[in-house]
């Protein structure tokens, strides 16, 4: 399926702001710069993936690709101590390669590299002067491990996140619907400090595998150290309501993790069921699934088949 620049861009998305500034972008820039800040996760899962999944397509629209590793904000949100969310991040970053983002198009930094830098702490003073207490603490509310109570740490978090954007020279922001207050912060306070407004991409958030919000938890997620095994397992586990696209699990696997990698894809079923069913874009799969003419257990055996398929470089590269 050949897409053009802009719908490669947009496809599989919750959100640009704004669309006109993005097309004007594309017109005039062959290589505009994106990046994703992550911290570092013992685990990649599917959420994360939501975003490394959009930055492949990015890539082959011609956008170069800056990955902050972002060390110091998981310290900040109490994620472990630096030695070991440094170490943490070096295994994501080979994870990350090996799922698929093009080497010679990435960069990736981490945040320690350049955040106790003189001017960029600067930076960060300057925009504290701009936003509120309470501006700070909303744009946390989605990222927060604490919500009731937090402490002054994740108060800088967003400044710092908003100061990244701008020192990192970067055209678009990207990030999944999480990430949204942070990003309309940096548009709006940005040019207060002399950096530009950056285009915001969001991706979607992904159901977990129990129709319910993904939590570490509930363990109701795929990453990629679990077993082949245990990803069917989960997979044929899953909730999965016949005809139902909206927070089904299944149908966002195969719609943001499968159809993107592959031409197409072949469902395999029994003549007496109707025999095999070949798709090269999502929405022919949702409309079958959606009138009944493609099942629950079909359709779980062939995302398990497939998943485990694009999981396996990343699985392969952490056992190394």
């Amino acid at each position: 399926m050949n897409l053009d620049r802009y719908s490669l861009v947009t496809r599989n998305t919750e959100e640009i702001v704004v669309e006109d500034e993005l097309k004007e972008l594309l017109k005039d820039e062959e290589q505009p710069v994106t990046y994703v800040g992550y911290e570092p996760s013992g685990a990649l899962h599917l959420g994360h993936l939501m975003t490394a999944n959009k930055l492949i397509d990015l890539q082959k629209a011609g956008f170069k690709v800056k990955v902050l590793l972002a060390d110091f904000h998981a310290y900040l949100n109490e994620k472990g101590s630096l030695p070991d969310i440094k170490e943490t991040a070096e295994m994501n970053k080979k994870c990350f390669l090996a799922y698929g983002l093009d080497p010679d198009k990435t960069e990736f930094i981490f945040g320690s590299e350049y955040q106790l830098d003189e001017e960029y702490t600067k930076k960060v003073y300057e925009l504290s002067l701009q936003v509120t207490l309470n501006r700070a603490t909303r744009s946390m509310d989605e990222i927060s491990r604490r919500h009731e109570n937090p402490i002054m740490g994740q108060m800088l978090y967003p400044i710092m996140q908003a100061i990244d954007i701008g020192w990192l020279d970067v055209d678009v922001a990207m990030g999944g619907t999480d990430q949204r207050k942070i990003h309309m912060l940096a548009r709006e306070k940005l040019p207060k400090v002399g950096y530009n407004s950056p285009i915001c991409i969001h991706t979607p958030i992904l159901t977990g595998l129990d129709g319910e919000k993904m939590s570490s938890s509930k363990d109701n997620w795929i990453d990629i150290s679990d077993t082949p095994e245990k990803v069917e397992e989960k997979i044929m586990d899953a909730y999965c309501p016949e005809k139902q696209l909206e927070n089904n699990p299944i149908t966002e696997i195969m719609k943001y993790h499968v159809m993107p990698r592959y031409e197409e894809i072949t469902i395999e079923r029994p003549e007496k069921f109707g025999g095999n069913l070949t798709y090269t874009q999502y929405k022919e799969l949702a409309k079958d699934y959606k009138t009944g003419e493609l099942h629950p257990l079909d359709l779980k055996n062939t995302a398990k088949e497939y998943l485990n398929e694009v999981l396996e470089p990343a699985r392969k590269k952490l056992k190394t």
